[in-house]
């Protein structure tokens, strides 16, 4: 795909999810690195989520898989001194509801403190899982679509207090050997 400029909080966050969506088909086809495949799957995506013919899936997919998941730590995968987590932080914003809460170990869960998940992902220098990302994704959009600023452009929203930093959405994602769909998943270079 051609490079674009993006200037909308709207197609920001379809670039980000389309991106994601290439790393997960190369994750689940155990590729080493992304392909022309990858690569036409993020643009017709992200073509499709511009133009309406295409949808985010919804978060109840991510529901399901949470239940799925059981009581692990979404960060680290540890089984053990688990808490509920804002993905969201109640003190940017985010909400006591189902949509907006993990499990995670009290470790995890005191690192990442009151950061927002894209903060507190760049500070360990390691990617979240993509289960993770596309369900903070969800929120982002539900946020945004409730308050009425997706088509916003991107600059306007710096200054505006959110619960989530709209300057760190990934819209670039590691190598799919460096990444996991789910934690407690193998990375996919070992599972080769």
């Amino acid at each position: 795909m051609a490079k674009q400029k993006i200037e909308t909080v709207r197609h920001l966050i379809y670039y980000s999810y389309a991106n994601l969506a290439m790393a997960h088909t190369a994750i689940d086809k155990k590729q080493l690195k992304y392909g022309m495949i990858n690569f036409m799957i993020r643009a017709k995506l992200f073509k499709g989520l511009k133009d309406g013919t295409m949808n985010m899936r919804t978060i109840f997919d991510d529901e399901k898989i949470k239940l799925q998941t059981g009581k692990i730590c979404n960060y680290c995968g540890s089984v053990d001194n688990l808490v509920l987590d804002h993905i969201f932080p109640k003190k940017l914003g985010g909400k006591d509801d189902a949509e907006n809460l993990i499990f995670a170990c009290r470790t995890c869960n005191s690192s990442k403190g009151k950061k927002d998940l894209m903060e507190w992902m760049a500070y360990r220098g390691q990617f979240l899982p993509l289960m993770i990302i596309r369900r903070y994704l969800k929120l982002t959009y539900n946020y945004c679509s409730d308050n009425g600023i997706l088509d916003r452009q991107i600059d306007e929203l710096k200054e505006m207090e959110l619960p989530f930093r709209i300057d760190l959405l990934p819209t670039t994602f590691p190598k799919p050997s460096e990444l996991t769909l789910n934690i407690g998943e193998k990375k996919n270079a070992n599972d080769n």
